[in-house]
C-alpha cells in the first residue's frame, strides 16, 4: 500500500542533510522534470516582484523567495518533516514509534509541485511552489506534471489511497487509487463537506494506514482497517470512501 498525502505550504527550516541531489530523489524518471521546475523556481528568485506574483507572496513572506534562490545550497531534512501544518500535526510523524516510522518510510509519499511526488524519507530543502502556480515560460503545473507523473505513479503497481486533492491531485492523477472525502453529519442526517478540518482528518487517516499490521490491498480492507481505528467509513464507489465525522 501507498499512501499519497497532499504537500503544505509552511515548511520548517534548516535541516542536517547535504544540499538537494534531485537525482536520489525517488522515482528517478522525474529527474529532468524536477530538474526544469527547479530551474525556472531559482530563476525566478531573481525577479522579487515577478516572484510575488508567480507565487501569490504577500510582503509578510518574502523570505520565501530566498528559499527559493538558495534551493541547491540549502540544507536538507526527510521530507515527512519538512513539510508541517494542520495534517502533519494530525499525523505525529515524531511521535510515532520506531516500527510506526519504518511503515511510513514504506508507505508514505507527499505531493509536491516541484518534485511531483517524493517519498517519506526523501531529503528535501525547504521552498515555495504551490500547485496553482505559474511559472513564467511554463504552462499550468498540472500540464508539466500530468504526462510523466501519473505514468510513474501507477508503474508502482501497489494499492494507493490518494489523500491529495485539488491542485496536487491533477498533477499526477492514479488510474484506480482510492480517494478519500470527509464529511461532517448532522443532527438531521444532512452531510456537508469538511472544510476546516478536512487535513485534521486526514492526518489520522494516514496514521491509522501507517500503524496498522494489515496487508490493505483493495478499498474493503482499506475502509475495515479505518473502521477498526474507529472512524465511521463508507463505500461510496468503488474508488472512493467517505468518513463521517460529527
Amino acid at each position: 500500500m501507498r499512501v499519497i498525502l497532499p504537500p503544505s505550504e509552511t515548511k520548517s527550516d534548516g535541516g542536517a542533510g547535504v544540499p538537494l541531489d534531485l537525482e536520489k530523489l525517488s522515482l528517478p524518471e522525474l529527474a529532468a522534470t524536477r530538474r526544469r521546475v527547479a530551474d525556472a523556481l531559482v530563476a525566478l528568485a531573481d525577479d522579487l516582484d515577478a516572484s510575488q506574483r508567480a507565487l501569490g507572496l504577500g510582503k509578510s513572506q518574502l523570505a520565501e523567495v530566498d528559499r527559493n534562490a538558495e534551493l541547491f545550497v540549502s540544507p536538507t531534512r526527510p521530507a515527512i518533516t519538512r513539510y508541517t501544518g494542520v495534517l502533519y500535526d494530525a499525523l505525529d510523524y515524531r511521535g510515532m514509534t520506531r516500527a510506526s516510522k519504518a511503515k511510513a518510510a514504506d508507505r508514505l509519499m507527499i505531493g509536491s509541485a516541484l518534485f511531483g511526488v517524493v517519498a517519506a524519507t526523501d531529503e528535501i530543502p525547504a521552498y515555495r511552489l504551490s500547485g496553482g502556480s505559474k511559472l513564467p515560460g511554463f504552462g499550468t503545473l498540472a500540464a508539466v506534471w500530468k504526462p510523466v507523473l501519473s505514468p510513474a505513479l501507477e508503474a508502482l503497481d501497489d494499492f494507493v489511497v490518494d489523500l491529495r486533492s485539488g491542485a496536487y491531485l491533477s498533477l499526477g492523477p492514479v488510474r484506480g487509487a482510492v480517494t478519500a472525502t470527509v464529511v461532517t453529519e448532522a443532527a438531521d442526517g444532512s452531510r456537508s463537506v469538511v472544510s476546516h478540518f478536512n487535513k485534521h482528518y486526514k492526518g489520522l487517516i494516514a496514521r491509522d494506514l501507517v500503524s496498522t499490521r494489515a496487508q490493505v490491498a483493495d478499498i474493503g480492507k482499506l475502509a475495515a482497517v479505518l473502521s477498526s481505528a474507529g472512524h465511521r467509513v463508507e463505500i461510496t464507489s468503488p474508488t472512493e470512501i467517505t468518513v463521517i465525522t460529527d
